[in-house]
């Protein structure tokens, strides 16, 4: 718990641009199951989840909030523990930002996320 407390600003920041899909609490308790990870820096988290499709496997990263070059740096790590789940490719849902920031370690677009909210 002390490590959600630490990244609870980077989190709850990062979910002002996540579409309501979750808040805070959703965060904890998706860690807690293990059905999400959370990956800790000095300045600033990333919160990943394993994705399972009929003929692929993939790390999603899908919060961020901190310092991006801090959260770049966390790219070895990441990719490595998503090799040893049995993943074959990782996603990143994001702002702009991130593009531009991951760019140096091979990342490129795949797609762009729209959304539109009704009642």
């Amino acid at each position: 718990m002390d490590v959600l407390e630490h990244c609870r600003k980077w989190v709850e920041d990062a979910l002002e641009y996540s579409g309501g899909t979750h808040d805070f609490g959703d965060i904890v308790e998706g860690i807690k199951s293990g059905r999400m990870q959370i990956w800790p820096s000095e300045r600033g988290c990333i919160v990943t989840e394993i994705l399972t499709y009929p003929k692929k496997k993939i790390l999603n990263v899908f919060l961020g909030g901190g310092e991006i070059d801090q959260l770049a740096q966390m790219h070895g790590d990441v990719i490595q523990f998503a090799k040893g789940q049995g993943c074959t490719a990782a996603t990143i849902s994001g702002r702009k930002g991130w593009e531009r920031a991951f760019k140096q370690y091979g990342w490129t677009p795949l797609h762009t996320t729209l959304t539109k909210e009704f009642d």
